[in-house]
This record gives structure tokens, sequence and C-alpha cells, in this order.
């Protein structure tokens, strides 16, 4: 089992940045693929960027590539989403998720509001 915990969240004008972290407990960290993912009310949740296990793959949305990006320390069991000139439309939920290599997200944080003012 892989504990997930999310910090970093706040409330930014646009333009501006935040960095998010997750902090992951329990199994072998450096072997999950995490991803983030965010919801905005009354939308669906999706997903935001990924990184493989090593950091050397990242997948990201189009919405926020030049933007946003994602990096990992697997020593210290963190990954990391730096988010930059962040838009009212990135206020969301954002939330860290975790999966094996070929399978689902299936560990997730508790979630981290994110809140741009315009």
């Amino acid at each position: 089992q892989v504990q997930l915990v999310e910090s970093g969240g706040g409330l930014v004008q646009a333009g501006g940045s935040l960095r998010l972290s997750c902090a992951a407990s329990g199994r072998t960290f450096s072997g999950y693929f995490m991803g983030w993912f965010r919801q905005a009310p009354g939308k669906e949740r999706e997903f935001v960027i990924g990184i493989n296990w090593s950091g050397g793959i990242t997948y990201y949305a189009d919405s926020v590539k030049g933007r946003f990006t994602v990096s990992r320390d697997n020593a210290k069991n963190t990954v990391y989403l730096q988010m930059n000139s962040l838009k009212p439309e990135d206020t969301a939920v954002y939330y860290c998720a975790a999966r094996l290599p070929g399978k689902e997200y299936e560990h997730w944080g508790q979630g981290t509001q994110v809140t741009v003012s315009s």
C-alpha cells in the first residue's frame, strides 16, 4: 500500500507560480509511475501530468504544456508539480496518484486546493 499526501496548494494571482509536493510512504516509491490530476468544480477529474519511475519520461496534458513541470526525488519519496504562468482555469483540487507499470492508478492523495484569481 502507498499513502500519498499533497501539500503546497493555495491562492495565487493569475500569472503567478506554485509548487505542489506529494509525499509518499509505504511500499517502494521508486517503482511507481506518478501522476497529477485535477478536478474543478462541476467538472470531471482530468489528467494533468505524469512521470515514470526514473523521471526520464514525462507526460503532459496539452492545457499545461510549457507552464507545468513535474519532477521526483526518489530518495525523498516525493514528487513535485511546478506550476508557472497560472491561469484562473487552473483553479481546481489537485491530486497526486500512483500506479505500477501497466496498471491503473490505484493510490490517491486527499488533494490540495489551488485557486488562481484573475
